[in-house]
């Protein structure tokens, strides 16, 4: 599997099942993009879906940080309104902001997954440090001007690659994606 491969691809957050595709896989902490991942950059809300996938996992037991390469003080503020905490500025896929988060849940590359909307920064860092790597379809196509330059090239490197929904089958082997 290469760097930017995701060992999963799902419709979005809420279609990851928390029994089946965290737990079930081993994986007791995920480390959170933020914008469009878990807040549409179109409208800038956590749409309610998400809010209740993140009220699920946190009652499962899976502990959540958010790591968030934005700059503005939104990813603190989303931090403080859904009660996780934030490492943001993170700078990814470079690992120090992944591993701040890490540590800051107590977790270890082998029962951590990155969720997130990009292959160049969640994926790659996540699979940097040793960590499973979820990609999410953005909430939005609204998006910051550099990443939209780059969906031709993300477009490419998941060509054939279906984004799982909530009926799909769950597996934790990597080629469950084929």
């Amino acid at each position: 599997m290469g760097i930017v491969h995701p060992d999963r691809y799902f419709a979005r957050i809420s279609a990851i099942d928390v029994q089946k595709d965290l737990l079930g896989c081993g994986i007791t902490h995920a480390l959170l993009d933020m914008d469009n991942t878990l807040v549409s950059r179109a409208s800038g809300d956590v749409p309610s879906d998400v809010r209740n996938w993140l009220s699920r996992a946190r009652n499962a037991g899976v502990s959540l940080c958010i790591v968030s390469n934005n700059w503005h003080d939104t990813p603190r503020i989303h931090g403080r309104e859904l009660g996780i905490p934030v490492v943001a500025k993170a700078c990814k896929p470079l690992p120090h902001g992944l591993l701040a988060a890490r540590a800051a849940i107590g977790a270890r590359s082998n029962d951590t997954v990155v969720i997130g909307d990009q292959l160049l920064t969640d994926v790659m860092g996540a699979h940097m440090l040793g960590m499973k790597a979820y990609l999410v379809a953005p909430l939005s196509e609204v998006d910051l001007r550099h990443t939209n330059a780059l969906k031709p090239l993300r477009e490419a490197l998941l060509a054939g690659l279906v984004p799982e929904n909530e009926h799909a089958a769950s597996s934790c082997a990597p080629d469950a994606r084929d």
